[in-house]
């Protein structure tokens, strides 16, 4: 039996950590609600210093959608430790968590929403479970579209062709991946040769706004299912 998925399942990854793929998701799941789409996020697994408890990723992503941070992330996973998830776990005298446990317990609310966003930790390549990272739980998902969110300043060129080559290693459904560059200036000169660079020279198609990510999901939800945009 085939699990059951949102509408348009997306996968948000992050050419390193602290690029912003929690605000960014956080951000998208307001726009697409405010739109009138059900819209939710899930983090399967996430690692913390204690004092942002109240402030995890998973409250984040809650806040945006209505739900609680035990939705978003499943209570035992959640490592108050600083580190790579299964790093985190050994810390803690834990089991560190197995990619197929991940993958199994991601739940969707009934009735099942138009879009819903898995976000990975750390970069492509961080480690995420015991024997997987960033990129095998992406690709353990079976996305219908992957969002890869990088800083748009110096450096960001050689990040997106290295996070873009390691998705190309798998194979999915997925189409090339969109690439959200953020913090984006229009009045930086470096920020917009980037966008323009990795548009022209690579063919990656990068887009600097929120909204113009919203669209892609509300077109792809139409798609999916047939009905007008709210």
């Amino acid at each position: 039996m085939t699990p059951a998925r949102p509408g348009v399942l997306v996968a948000v990854v992050g050419t390193a950590t602290e690029v912003g793929k929690t605000w960014i998701t956080a951000k998208l799941v307001t726009e697409l609600r405010g739109r009138g789409l059900a819209a939710v996020a899930r983090k399967p697994v996430q690692s913390f210093a204690i004092a942002d408890l109240g402030h995890t990723d998973a409250d984040i992503l809650a806040n945006a959608s209505g739900e609680t941070a035990n939705d978003v992330c499943p209570p035992h996973r959640w490592l108050a430790r600083p580190m790579a998830p299964p790093m985190a776990a050994a810390a803690l005298g834990e089991a560190p968590p197995l990619l197929s446990d991940l993958v199994a317990e991601l739940l969707w609310p009934t009735p099942l929403p138009d879009v819903g966003f898995v976000e990975t930790i750390g970069g492509l390549r961080s480690p995420i479970a015991d024997d997987a990272d960033s990129r095998s739980l992406a690709h353990g998902i079976d996305p219908d579209l992957v969002v890869v969110v990088a800083e748009a300043g110096l450096g960001v060129i050689d990040a997106v062709r290295m996070a873009t080559d390691a998705l190309a290693a798998r194979a999915w459904r997925a189409p090339d991946p969109l690439v959200f560059l953020n913090h984006f200036d229009p009045d930086n000169d470096l920020h917009c040769r980037n966008v323009e660079w990795l548009r022209s020279r690579d063919g990656f198609d990068v887009t600097t706004r929120i909204a113009e990510l919203v669209e892609r999901f509300i077109a792809a939800t139409n798609a999916a299912d047939g009905h007008g945009a709210n």
